[in-house]
């Protein structure tokens, strides 16, 4: 096919008119000459080249021809299928001058006349295109989806700008994967998807994981707490805890040992999944709380002092 229009752009072949300009104005940034005066030459060879691809598959018609003749047809000015003989054909590029001022708006005094430095100078001095800041966004979650993983939809409204300054709002649904063990705090970044500004690199948009309260479990880095009260009866002679875990299986824990004061029982692998080793969980620690009587009767005292006296 010769020249990839479609990789010197970095889009898919399906790419809308939108994923287009996207495309070109965040490499014609990156490449316009006045942004490189220290290697000019290969920045105007790329500017070009960056220019001549957004000029081919921005035209429904050189597009048309592109893909199914390939560079060699569309500059030999095969027709495309659809047209009947006589009718339309490619006919030349555009300048990149001009294409570049379409897309920014910016006008054109004479040969090379491009928007001024000034266009491109961020705020610490540097050349190139300013972007809004990031914007954050607090998405809670239950133990259950942190523990079993889930997906979210989110859907947005955001501003986009056309070729010629116009503004319009339009809505989006983005897809957040949350992965089993993720923890509070875990940023899940949509890169340029705030809203859009003339001659300014959207901002992105940024979801931070937080943690609902849950009514049983609380987390505690990979591991899981649970708090159980039990009589003091059964902390001297052993009892059964049953829980029901954060992706819904019943957990019957036996206890043999004499629940101490500070005792914590340990259940291997029973806590959250640890993200970055997949397969590997914590554990789970359960913490007791010994109720004692309010009060004896004289016959158990002397009960208790026949059974537990040395």
């Amino acid at each position: 096919m010769g020249v990839d229009y479609y990789n010197i752009l970095k889009v898919g072949r399906t790419a809308t008119d939108d994923d287009l300009k996207k495309a070109y104005r965040r490499l014609a940034m990156k490449w316009h000459p006045d942004k490189n005066p220290k290697n000019k030459k290969e920045a105007e060879a790329k500017f070009k080249q960056i220019s001549e691809a957004y000029d081919v598959l921005s035209d429904p018609q050189k597009r048309q021809i592109y893909d199914q003749y390939g560079e060699e047809g569309l500059k030999a000015g095969v027709p495309p299928p659809s047209s009947a003989p006589g009718g339309p054909q490619f006919n030349g590029f555009r300048s990149a001058e001009d294409i570049f001022a379409e897309l920014f708006g910016a006008g054109r005094g004479g040969h090379g006349d491009f928007p001024t430095e000034s266009f491109f100078r961020t705020s610490n001095g540097d050349t190139g295109p300013r972007k809004a800041p990031p914007v954050e966004n607090r998405l809670p979650c239950s133990l259950e989806e942190l523990y079993s993983g889930s997906k979210r939809k989110m859907k947005i409204s955001r501003n986009v700008t056309d070729a010629y300054g116009r503004t319009t709002t339009v809505e989006e649904i983005l897809t957040i994967d949350i992965k089993p063990g993720w923890k509070k705090g875990t940023k899940i970044t949509f890169p340029e998807k705030g809203h859009e500004q003339p001659n300014i690199i959207p901002a992105d948009l940024i979801f931070v994981i937080d943690e609902k309260p849950h009514a049983i479990y609380k987390r505690d880095g990979n591991d899981l707490v649970v708090h159980r009260r039990v009589s003091l009866l059964d902390a001297l002679t052993g009892t059964t805890i049953e829980l029901t875990s954060l992706d819904g299986r019943n957990l019957t824990i036996p206890i043999a040992d004499v629940i101490k004061p500070g005792y914590e029982l340990v259940v291997s692998k029973e806590g959250m999944p640890i993200a970055k080793e997949p397969g590997k969980k914590g554990n789970l620690r359960v913490k007791f709380d010994v109720k004692f009587p309010s009060r004896l009767t004289a016959e158990q005292k002397s009960g208790l002092k026949r059974i537990l006296g040395t």
